[in-house]
């Protein structure tokens, strides 16, 4: 990965067209360096390494590009200095240029043409780089002090996270360029339009705290002295329905007819959010005019500007290659599945031996230590299977044999974000729609090999699991993840600093007064140089995936936030906290702690876009899923029209909902021979019971499936498939309604296209006129 940060003190030379340069004179601006590259000092000049370094430099010089080396210890550290005609070059040829509007008279911002610079140079080295590997330790571009401390005091340091979203994200586009302006514009709009979603969340949560003392269903559970079914072979017993009371209220709290509401608004949000960020995004690449920039044109543009006889690199597409990509992907997200399937066996294992344990806290808790065990054990495999993924994706985009690397970070975008998606997910997916639905009944229980019985669900409801899993996961993640993320590089940078001061000092010392001036017209000395070039030496590596490592943990954030909203309606709550701390920490590492990124041009966030619009769609399907078939939302709405005392009676004394939980308990009798071998170790133990109750619709003499079962069943799959067609039309309605461009971008393209139209009219008329002239 490279970087810069320069611009040179040499005049442009003027292209032979009769105007002015392209870029203004620079001979006011000191003598900086485009990049630095750091090598081990080899004195053997038969060692193949020294070979390599001297090829590379001799070749830079052949394209006129000045190094300056400078010996420090057992390292060697080259200035890169590119000339001014690569420059002059790519400015006339680029038809979309750095903040320049080529149908007017204003020039190019300083500042901005430095990033032009550093990705015009980054290009040519890579491409001069290449069978250069393992002749170079780094290369790297330097951070602008000046511009540096002007970004620190207004935007990366902790004291702005009191200015929540206010961000410059022209000063960042100006520094950074606009791949990661977008980021940052993306990532403060998104966390903005989550101050709603986690208002109304919180909204819900209270509406079930507010039915803690007066809701039945609650009374009912803890004043019950209902016997229920032991929830595992080893060591478990019979248990009261009383038991559960206090989990029961938890419940309450996100298995209410709030949530359907909630679920329903976070899908169209979820619209509403992708169509409002695509206006807010017009607005900023027109103001930066890129509004028409053009990957394929600027990549034609740097392969002429490094190599004029350069051919393109032609668009291919191999059938086969993309058959055994789609094969192999199929592959890893197998593998991935079989962990889930592996974590469930955990889970199952764990929950025994704690059932055996001699701590009768760790017995009577058993089955919830073994979710929250299952779900920290979930987030470690998370942690392991990311750079497992991150792996396979770098070498299925190698074997697929993209065409430049655009495309290749496109198609590693897609292939990483989808293993990471069932890494996280796949464990989510079966709590939600898998858990106590496979685990059979009394009599009839599944087991695995045999002999371990499946885990059930909570004892108050399925959805408490994926509430436990989604709050261990969600916290631990954004916590930890953000922890790490700027604690290890702001170590490293401690400890290169520390261990380097000795080193430094070691660099001479400059007394030339120019060197301590801000503004001269100089070339520093050597001994600033290598200061200058330690400094920067001793920060964080970066690469050209740094910038996506953001991006994913962000849209991955955003699953979590959409997708299962419905089991968990404080997810935005959690997430918008963690974001106006995230737009900080991020910039503070990414300005003080990292080297300088390279700065690229875009003027849209690329297939994260895609990615956005697909989440949504999942987010519709599965909230309606969770609330249809995990959630009690559906049998409750039968019972109060159906069975409950207000259907079944005139009588208005009694709440509609009384008598619900009776209603979903099963009996089995101990009668019942194959019942008996099921529960046989009670009887040995000396437990004394002839039935038990278990959540289920069957009938008590047969076991058989009651006719209430398929009404509620048939019910789940017709709400379903409303659910999901009304929030999709919503979605679509919602998508139409809202422009992708606001008429004020659209008119002002208009009135500059006029202008550019008019301008070359009048060029031709002059022309024109010049001819008649002199004939």
């Amino acid at each position: 990965m490279f970087f810069s940060n320069r611009e040179d003190d040499v005049p442009l030379h003027e292209l032979d067209n009769g105007n002015e340069p392209l870029l203004p004179s620079q001979r006011n601006s000191p003598r900086l360096y485009d990049y630095v590259l750091v090598a081990d000092k080899v004195e053997d000049m038969e060692d193949q390494i020294f070979k390599k370094q001297d090829a590379f430099i001799c070749e830079l010089k052949q394209k006129d590009i000045k190094v300056t080396r400078i010996d420090h210890h057992a390292k060697v550290f080259f200035g890169i200095c590119a000339p001014e005609e690569i420059f002059a070059k790519y400015k006339y040829l680029l038809k979309v240029s750095d903040a320049c509007n080529w149908s007017g008279e204003q020039k190019c911002d300083l500042s901005v043409s430095l990033c032009t610079r550093i990705r015009i140079v980054h290009f040519v080295l890579y491409n001069t780089f290449i069978g250069s590997g393992g002749a170079f330790e780094s290369i790297f571009c330097l951070h602008e002090k000046q511009e540096q401390k002007k970004l620190k005091k207004k935007w990366a340091s902790w004291l702005a996270v009191m200015k929540l979203f206010q961000q410059p994200v022209t000063d960042i586009k100006d520094y950074f360029g606009e791949k990661v302006a977008l980021y940052y514009l993306w990532l403060g709009w998104y966390t903005r339009m989550l101050i709603p979603a986690a208002v109304i969340g919180i909204v819900v949560f209270l509406y079930g705290l507010a039915f803690f003392n007066t809701s039945p269903l609650i009374h009912e559970v803890c004043d019950s002295d209902i016997i229920m079914c032991p929830r595992c072979d080893i060591g478990c017993s019979v248990w009261n329905l009383s038991d559960t009371c206090s989990y029961a209220k938890v419940s309450q709290l996100f298995d209410n007819e709030g949530t359907v509401a909630f679920a329903m608004f976070m899908a169209i949000w979820a619209t509403l959010f992708l169509e409002l960020w695509k206006r807010h995004r017009a607005l900023y690449v027109s103001k930066w005019k890129v509004y028409d920039w053009c990957e394929e044109e600027e990549e034609l543009i740097l392969e002429i500007v490094n190599n004029p006889q350069c051919k393109p690199k032609e668009f291919r597409h191999s059938y086969l290659r993309s058959i055994v990509v789609l094969l192999l992907v199929t592959l890893v997200l197998v593998v991935i599945i079989g962990l889930t399937h592996a974590l469930v066996i955990c889970r199952v294992l764990t929950a025994i031996l704690l059932s055996k344990s001699d701590w009768d806290f760790l017995r009577d808790h058993a089955t919830t230590i073994a979710m929250l065990s299952g779900a920290v054990l979930h987030y470690i495999t998370i942690q392991v299977m990311t750079r497992v993924n991150k792996i396979v994706a770098f070498k299925l985009c190698e074997f697929e044999k993209t065409r430049s690397f655009a495309a290749t970070e496109k198609h590693f975008t897609v292939k990483m974000f989808t293993f990471q998606f069932f890494t996280l997910f796949s464990s989510l997916f079966y709590v939600a729609f898998f858990l106590g639905r496979i685990n059979g009944y009394p009599g009839k229980y599944v087991r695995i090999a045999g002999e371990w019985r499946l885990e059930e669900c909570h004892p108050s409801g399925c959805l408490t699991d994926l509430f436990i899993q989604m709050a261990v996961i969600l916290v631990l993640k954004q916590t930890i993840n953000n922890i790490f993320e700027f604690t290890v590089p702001w170590l490293k940078l401690c400890f290169k600093r520390t261990k380097a001061k000795t080193v430094s000092k070691k660099c001479g010392k400059c007394c030339r007064k120019a060197c301590r001036e801000e503004e001269g017209n100089f070339d520093p000395c050597d001994p600033c140089k290598l200061r200058n070039w330690l400094e920067n030496y001793d920060l964080s590596e970066v690469n050209a995936f740094s910038l996506f490592n953001e991006f994913l943990e962000m849209v991955l954030q955003f699953s979590f936030t959409t997708i299962f909203v419905a089991a968990f309606p404080l997810a935005p709550l959690l997430a918008l906290i963690n974001n106006i701390f995230e737009i900080r920490l991020d910039a503070i590492k990414m300005v003080s702690l990292e080297r300088r990124l390279v700065p690229k041009k875009t003027n849209d966030i690329g297939v994260w876009t895609r990615i956005l619009e697909a989440v949504g769609v999942m987010a519709v399907i599965a909230n309606g899923l969770v609330i249809g078939i995990s959630s009690d939302f559906i049998p409750r709405l039968v019972y109060r029209y159906h069975y409950g005392p207000c259907a079944t009676s005139n009588s208005t004394s009694l709440d509609c909902m009384t008598g619900y939980i009776n209603n979903t308990l099963a009996t089995a009798f101990l009668s019942n021979p194959e019942v008996r071998k099921d529960f046989e170790y009670l009887l040995k133990s000396g437990y004394n019971i002839t039935s038990c109750s278990y959540k289920d619709y069957r009938s008590d003499e047969d076991q058989s499936l009651t006719s209430q079962f398929w009404l509620i069943l048939a019910l789940r799959f017709a709400f379903v498939i409303l659910f999901e067609h009304v929030v999709v039309m919503c979605k679509f309605i919602a998508a139409w309604f809202i422009p992708d461009n606001p008429i004020r971008v659209k008119n002002e393209r208009l009135e500059d296209k006029l202008k550019r139209l008019q301008k070359e009219l009048h060029e031709a008329n002059a022309i024109y006129s010049s001819k008649c002239t002199e004939v």
